[in-house]
This record gives structure tokens, sequence and C-alpha cells, in this order.
């Protein structure tokens, strides 16, 4: 079956050739959108398995929209595609609940490298990204903890291992190096809402 992709940007030439680009990969680009609400509008109808976002649209952004659709639909996978590669900005779409994180200047071979792997379920984790996730946990490693193999698979991710690699060395399967990862991103999603839960409290917001 092929797979149902929604391209969310403000850019229109920008959005033109990234659905050019996948249809003629043979995906299925089943709706775009310009912005936030537009996104959030089409997404129920849509019913895509990836949907490629682009962080600064006008309102909501594409955090807010990636925390919207894992809410909605968390077995949608999406595919962060933005101009930026700044750290918080990739924490944040992580957090929110994105399954990948590309930065525009990616070539046309990796968008479509990259949305196949999302769809699969296979999160999309370069080297940079597992870098700032290991410092994130090691800042405030009470917060549910990565266990040593996945402290270990991390490490070797941020040294540009891929995926095959690291199931080669460690004598594993690639579904369990996968699954590592995913676990990862589960605890970095769920360490934010830990976050988020504590500062509603010391600042009272439960209350309200």
């Amino acid at each position: 079956m092929s797979i149902r992709v929604m391209v969310v940007d403000d850019h229109p030439l920008w959005r033109e050739a990234v659905e050019r680009d996948l249809s003629d990969a043979g995906l299925d680009v089943v709706a775009t959108a310009a912005d936030g609400r537009e996104a959030m509008a089409r997404f129920p109808a849509a019913r895509p398995d990836v949907v490629l976002l682009d962080l600064q649209i006008p309102e909501p952004d594409g955090v807010a929209v990636t925390a919207a659709i894992a809410e909605q639909s968390p077995e949608t996978r999406v595919l962060i595609l933005s101009a930026s590669g700044e750290q918080t900005d990739v924490l944040a779409a992580v957090k929110a609940g994105a399954t990948g994180y590309l930065v525009k200047s990616a070539s046309r071979e990796d968008l479509l490298d990259a949305v196949r792997r999302v769809a699969a379920g296979d999160p999309v984790f370069t080297p940079g990204l597992a870098g700032l996730v290991l410092g994130e946990f090691q800042r405030d490693t009470e917060q549910t903890p990565l266990t040593e193999r996945e402290t270990e698979v991390l490490k070797m991710v941020a040294k540009g291992l891929s995926y095959r690699q690291i199931a080669d060395r460690l004598v594993v399967s690639h579904r369990t190096v996968q699954n590592h990862v995913q676990n990862t991103l589960r605890k970095l999603q769920m360490h934010n809402r830990v976050e988020l839960t504590r500062y509603a409290i010391e600042h009272g917001l439960d209350e309200e």
C-alpha cells in the first residue's frame, strides 16, 4: 500500500516542490496545508500515515500541531522538515511527539528515505539529535532515566552509526535497536510531561 502523506508548509513553492517529489516517488499526498489551523482542519478527513510538517508556520505552530496530532492520532507519524536545526526547536518537536526531524537542506533522497522509515515506525534519529537527547537526560537523571542499553545505543547513534551497524555490533536484531530508540523517544516525551506537571504544581496552575 502507498504511504499517505500530508504536507504542511506556509511557503507555496516549497510545499509544491515537496509534494511533487513525494508523488513522483510513488507516495500518496492526501492533503496539503499552509498553516496550523488549516492542517488541523484537514487532518481528520485526510487520515495520513505521515505528516510532513514545517515548524515555523502561522499559528498554531509546528510544535503545537505535532502535540495535537500525537494526542488525536497516536498511530500517525510526524516528520518535521524545518529550516532550523536549533537545539531548542529539535527538542521541542521531539518532546511534542515527532518521530523524526530533518533540516530543509536534506537531499531529496534523504527526505524520501526519512518519510518511508518514519511510516514504518523507524525514528529518524540523526547523530546530532541523539547527542541532544543524551544531554537532556544527563541533565536530570532522576526523571525517566534511560537503561544502560538505551544509553549505549544512543551513544552509537550520536557517533553516526546506522541502526544496522549498531545491531551488528551489539549482536541483536535491527528491530531491537529500533525499539530502544523508540523507548527513548517515549521517555523524552514523558520527561517533558513530568516537567510540565511539576511546573504547573509549583505555580499553582493545577488549582485553577
